[in-house]
């Protein structure tokens, strides 16, 4: 009997995830039908009307806020969340039209829908190839930094977390895959993978901002957070070159992709590279980014781990 109950709660379970899949697809068919700039601000005022009505995560995101900027008054912070479910919004949509969107080219003489900062650093790369690491967050449409990654010709491994829903994360999977190289689901063996890549000369790119339950204490924002030390110990075991980049949402549909200069990692007196100080480096990088651009951020990640205290 047991067993016949939990292979009942087996099948809802997998048949809410499929239903989810399929309204999540055809709000997204939805969308095709209309022009990209349309599409994209129909979704960011839905998600600014939708997100808030999820109380729970709204209740999260509202926390997070205010833990991290205690300076700001509550008609700041409600406007920062709203932005931030607009945002999300706009990431979903841009899915449909990523395509689309790139439309960089060093050599066009008009500015498109995307600006990149930082082309002699990713020509330096793709003409003098060495194994080096990208380092993200979940700024504005993160997704597009692999996309011009590869239209550079600089191709990497690219380290992503699927989303729960396995019908949802089978379609981005294969989206991502399509245009933005070699993708290495996060599991148990996937540090491996990303070590033989850089053991080969390749490039690995990560995002560094997710919530870590095994992870090296730290701090953002001033609150205890653990933070993933992958990062800090590939370039132990290689000696590797790491970058910052990230994306930025401007005015009219556009986008700003930055590639920074070499990140300078801290070392111990043995010089071996500081791992807990290399991750809260990390840390102080994505914070400042957020800092610059707050409402870009997903605010509705339990980065802290306080979800269950709410």
């Amino acid at each position: 009997m047991e067993l016949f109950i939990t292979r009942i709660v087996l099948k809802v379970r997998h048949f809410r995830q499929w239903l989810m899949a399929q309204l999540a697809f055809a709000f997204l068919n939805i969308l095709k039908l209309l022009p990209a700039d349309a599409a994209m601000n129909f979704a960011d005022r839905l998600m600014r009307f939708v997100g808030p009505r999820v109380k729970r995560r709204h209740k999260l995101m509202l926390t997070n806020l205010r833990n991290a900027f205690p300076e700001k008054d509550e008609a700041e912070i409600a406007e920062i969340a709203l932005a931030s479910w607009g945002n999300m919004g706009r990431l979903a949509a841009e899915y449909i039209f990523l395509d689309e969107l790139f439309d960089f080219h060093p050599d066009n003489e008009k500015p498109g829908r995307v600006e990149v900062s930082g082309v002699p650093l990713f020509m330096d790369l793709r003409d003098n190839p060495r194994p080096f690491i990208v380092f993200t967050a979940h700024t504005a449409n993160f997704e597009l930094l692999p996309v011009a990654g590869a239209a550079f010709g600089v191709k990497s491994t690219v380290l992503f977390r699927p989303p729960n829903n396995p019908y949802i994360a089978e379609k981005v999977f294969q989206f991502r895959a399509a245009r933005m190289g070699r993708l290495v689901p996060s599991h148990a063996g996937s540090s491996f993978t990303l070590a033989r890549t850089l053991e080969a000369g390749g490039s690995v790119g990560v995002l560094v901002d997710q919530k870590f339950t095994r992870g090296v204490a730290t701090r953002f924002f001033g609150q205890p957070a653990q933070t993933n030390p992958l990062l800090a110990k590939l370039v132990r075991q290689f000696g590797c070159e790491v970058y910052p980049a990230r994306c930025v949402r401007l005015p009219g549909n556009r986008y700003r992709l930055e590639l920074e200069p070499r990140f300078i990692l801290p070392y111990d007196d043995d010089g071996k590279l500081d791992v807990n100080a290399t991750a809260q480096m990390l840390n102080d990088k994505v914070e400042s980014w957020v800092r610059e651009y707050p409402q870009q951020w997903l605010w509705y990640h339990d980065r802290w781990n306080i979800k269950n205290t709410l």
